[in-house]
């Protein structure tokens, strides 16, 4: 299959802000964009669902998450057992019926 050259404009801090979490993921624009291509081509819709939520509380509540978790010396994500969550199940139960 022959390759064709596509040129786009984009704005700068953009672009490098791209190129670094691309870089970090181990592939360049043009896998980026070939493979958002593709995508786009087989499901016959945008690769990404358009929506006005900045994912800034996401990535709070992530951080948050990540400074309040306590790990023990095997790496494994731990919950003291005076915390008041220590017998919730509602996650576990959810997770059970999503993987039936």
């Amino acid at each position: 299959m022959a390759n064709t050259n596509v040129t786009m404009r984009i704005d700068e801090t953009l672009k490098a802000q791209l190129q670094e979490l691309l870089s970090n993921l181990g592939m360049d624009m043009t896998t980026f964009f070939t493979m958002a291509a593709k995508q786009a081509v087989r499901e016959q819709a945008l690769p990404f669902q358009p929506n006005m939520n900045t994912g800034i509380y996401g990535l709070q509540a992530y951080k948050l998450a990540l400074q309040n978790t306590n790990y023990n010396k095997e790496g494994k994500a731990t919950i003291s057992s005076d915390n008041e969550w220590i017998n919730e199940t509602e996650w576990d139960d959810m997770f059970e019926q999503m993987k039936k």
